[in-house]
């Protein structure tokens, strides 16, 4: 019989906030333990000796009497009494011993006298077990209290620490998400703070650099506006002929490229209005790829959408266009509700590009070839369908192509 595979499941991971409070609760656990044991050890040592002083006193006193004929409580050569005491008081000392294998702990002292007799007195020694007993119980009792306490201070100072960091760490990723005019605004000057003013400075310096970017890809495709549109008058009156076609086409080219970065300065800059009106989102697709041989469009179930037909048209137009040009035919186009995938039969997208893809999206002037190239079809695309509210989405299929999917919002 085949066993069924195992599956590892990593156990999540704790935040700061529980790592600190944590830290905190062991810290105060195992100080109150240190101290517990520390004061057990030191009543119980200095309540033994006080006892075994004491009696030791009284065993002097009933030496005294037994010298002088008078009774006590002592007795001579006790047969309880421990060997260990046996065999010390041999050395003619006086002995105390404290025996605790009986049913209760009991303190001995004894000497030896005339001959080999030996005088001995004892007492229970429970009432001291019972204090350090009750000694013990209001150690753990205090311990308990406190570490309970100081656990709590450790989990609101854990919370604190680990709501800031977690206030910082979606700062970045709203930052890295594109807004850029997210701020973290931090307080105080620990590491914490040090680490959101830092991500604040990130996205100064972000913005800046990006809003310089814009600006220079704006004035650019401005400047370039007129003398292409210069060109594209020229070219009309040149004779017939191959030389005049491929000046045709390398200025209509030239001509789309320079309207693209139009296009992403507007969208960079936020400038483009979006027009809402009710529509159908096969007819969409047909009127986008009509111009464009090669693609097929398929209608597996149809919905009306409430968005800007122009954009939506323009996103599935360059998606196409851009399948057509990096894969290989035939393009399929399929039309499910509001999600609109696009296949192509080619080596589907390199895995450096498609991971850039699932994380910062579209780099401009990188397109899905192997080799390289330039172009900003799925630049404009990403950016069309943030303008949207739509959401795009690219992957390799298992049997070959590429695919992207737009799924446009229905509410």
């Amino acid at each position: 019989m085949r066993r069924p595979a195992v599956k590892n499941v990593r156990p999540p991971a704790l935040n700061v906030g529980a790592k600190v409070a944590l830290a905190v609760a062991t810290a105060a656990l195992c100080v109150a333990g240190a101290i517990g044991v520390l004061v057990h050890r030191t009543i119980a040592a200095d309540q033994l000796a006080t006892a075994r002083s004491g009696l030791d006193r009284e065993l002097l006193s009933v030496l005294d009497d037994h010298a002088h004929g008078r009774r006590s409580q002592a007795r001579l050569d006790p047969p309880d009494l421990p060997g260990p005491v046996a065999r010390a008081v041999r050395d003619d000392v006086r002995v105390t011993y404290l025996q605790e294998t009986g049913k209760e702990p009991v303190l001995w002292a004894a000497t030896r006298i005339s001959g080999r007799k030996v005088l001995a007195i004892s007492r229970s020694y429970a009432r001291e077990e019972q204090a350090l007993a009750t000694l013990d119980r209001t150690l753990f009792a205090t311990g308990a209290a406190v570490t309970v306490l100081v656990s709590l201070a450790g989990l609101l100072l854990g919370v604190r620490m680990g709501r800031r960091a977690t206030a910082a760490a979606r700062t970045a990723e709203r930052i890295a998400d594109g807004d850029l005019d997210a701020r973290v605004r931090p307080h105080g000057g620990d590491e914490i703070a040090r680490l959101a003013a830092s991500v604040d400075t990130m996205a100064d310096a972000l913005g800046a650099r990006l809003e310089a970017e814009r600006r220079v890809t704006a004035d650019i495709a401005h400047e370039l506006r007129t003398p292409v549109a210069g060109m594209s008058a020229a070219v009309g009156v040149l004779p017939p002929g191959r030389a005049s076609e491929l000046v045709t086409g390398s200025v209509q080219k030239l001509r789309g490229l320079v309207e693209d970065v139009l296009e992403v300065a507007r969208l960079d800059s936020q400038a483009a209005a979006v027009e809402t009106e009710e529509r159908e989102v096969s007819a969409m697709t047909r009127r986008a790829v009509a111009g464009l041989d090669g693609v097929e469009v398929t209608v597996v179930a149809d919905a009306v959408v409430a968005t800007d037909p122009r954009r939506v048209e323009r996103i599935l137009a360059n998606l196409a266009a851009n399948a057509l040009r990096h894969g290989a035919p035939p393009v399929e186009v399929e039309v499910d509700g509001p999600l609109v995938r696009v296949r192509d039969h080619g080596p589907g997208f390199p895995a450096d590009l498609l991971a850039v893809l699932h994380t910062s999206g579209p780099q401009r002037f990188r397109t899905g070839s192997r080799t390289g190239g330039t172009g900003l079809g799925l630049t404009i695309a990403t950016g069309q369908a943030r303008l949207l509210g739509a959401r795009l989405t690219f992957r390799n299929r298992p049997e070959g192509g590429a695919e992207t999917a737009l799924r446009l919002p229905t509410d």
